[in-house]
């Protein structure tokens, strides 16, 4: 999918596809929602993706847990190292790795011929 708003909203809209298609519980829908959600709108608005660069999102579901795979040609950016400098209340935002960090296990993350690929697997409620 395109790295942009339309992007974005595609992405939100294969997750609920996915969730529904899984039947999962409303609680691990919604997360999985937000999830997709923070990465990637963080992806659109700070990772500097270059024009016309693609997005890659892939689902699975496991006993216990749904994986999510993310890929973007975005700035390098590891969650496992950024810190948490609060909520930004100017502009609104700012907890969304906070959430993602709080819901899932952070797999995987690697920064492969100039992509990033973040592997997450967030448990089932």
């Amino acid at each position: 999918m395109s790295a942009d708003e339309a992007g974005l909203r595609r992405a939100l809209d294969l997750a609920r596809a996915f969730a529904a298609g899984g039947a999962l519980e409303v609680q691990t829908a919604d997360r999985l929602a937000i999830v997709v959600e923070e990465w990637i709108a963080n992806v659109v608005e700070h990772g500097a993706p270059p024009p016309g660069s693609r997005i890659g999102l892939r689902f699975v579901r496991k006993t216990g847990w749904v994986g999510l795979s993310l890929t973007d040609a975005g700035r390098p950016f590891d969650p496992r190292e950024a810190c948490f400098e609060g909520p930004n209340v100017e502009r609104g935002g700012g907890a969304g790795l906070e959430l993602i960090r709080a819901w899932c296990r952070i797999a995987d993350y690697r920064r492969r011929k100039g992509r990033n690929r973040l592997v997450l697997e967030l448990a089932l409620a």
